[in-house]
């Protein structure tokens, strides 16, 4: 267990992390989530030991950060570090022999991540020749090479396609299984929602909620619902009804107001959508997440992003 608490951390004037608690089991996926500039990647720097904090204590099952402790854990920041002169397998041949291991277990196990993460040409192009996708998934095999106890991922999907982010996905559920402490700081909450097993939400450098993802989604009950239709369908997020929505193309999540109902709703839709199911619904972790932090303080492409909507 990577157990956090009570940490502080300001720069200057600004308090970013503020009196944050967390605790992450062995054998789960502790989701940190946040928008920009929450304190999030602080925190994981402050749990790594690149930076000190202010206040607060942080341990690896019981034990203080040692050299030990640092050789066990496998780190993703959330910037690139990667030599581009180098070529791929020296690259990630270096990293693992940073972490303890020698030079045929760390050229073996290259090639099989290599293999995997589907990154050809590996002995002979150079790291500047990669996409910015593949870039991330070189610096996600290095995180992993030596076989971590501790996994901390910081926006481990940045740059990553569908297929690739599934593929992240499956190996993180592996890692999982086989009982890793793991870390995974994230921002695009549907991903959260079907990897995590627990969650932490900070804003302005405070843990504003946290649990399991179930607890969290039963807590946040609130009045949504969905409605699937065809036609234009802008004009939804303004009807008298609606706290507020987000909607897609063929189908829209909506907050109603406390007071409003699905019958209250449907009135305002005939004549002018071509209507489809309706249904209540638990709110989705994106959901959650834009009407705790605010709508303001979130990231644009969290409220037009299109998502999976839960059954």
């Amino acid at each position: 267990m990577i157990a956090a608490h009570h940490l502080q951390k300001r720069f200057a004037s600004v308090h970013a992390v503020d009196d944050v608690s967390l605790e992450v089991p062995g054998g789960e996926i502790f989701g940190l989530l946040g928008p920009n500039g929450a304190g999030k990647s602080t925190t994981i720097r402050m749990i790594t030991n690149i930076i000190r904090p202010d206040a607060g204590t942080i341990t690896y099952d019981g034990e203080p950060f040692s050299d030990a402790i640092r050789q066990s854990i496998g780190y993703l920041p959330e910037e690139r570090g990667l030599y581009q002169k180098a070529r791929i397998l020296e690259t990630v041949v270096y990293m693992g022999r940073l972490k303890g291991l020698d030079e045929r277990t760390a050229r073996s196990r290259a090639l099989g991540w290599i293999d995997r993460f589907g990154i050809e040409g590996s002995t002979s192009r150079r790291v500047e020749e990669l996409s910015k996708g593949n870039q991330q998934k070189l610096q996600i095999i290095a995180a992993l090479l030596h076989e971590p106890r501790y996994v901390i991922f910081d926006e481990a999907t940045s740059g990553l396609d569908p297929v690739n982010q599934e593929l992240l996905r499956t190996v993180v559920e592996e890692l999982r299984a086989s009982g890793r402490t793991i870390l995974y700081s994230t921002h695009q909450m549907e991903q959260a929602e079907r990897l995590c097993t627990r969650i932490a939400l900070i804003n302005r450098g405070r843990v504003v909620l946290e649990g399991t993802v179930d607890e969290v989604r039963r807590r946040h009950g609130g009045n949504s619902v969905i409605v699937e239709f065809a036609g234009d369908g802008a004009f939804l997020k303004g009807l008298p009804p609606v706290r507020w929505g987000t909607v897609y193309p063929n189908y829209a999540e909506l907050e109603l107001r406390a007071d409003a109902s699905l019958d209250d709703l449907l009135p305002h839709l005939v004549g002018r959508l071509r209507i489809g199911r309706t249904r209540s619904m638990r709110p989705t972790l994106n959901a959650i997440f834009i009407d705790t932090v605010g709508r303001a303080n979130v990231p644009a492409e969290m409220l037009d992003e299109q998502k999976e909507v839960a059954a």
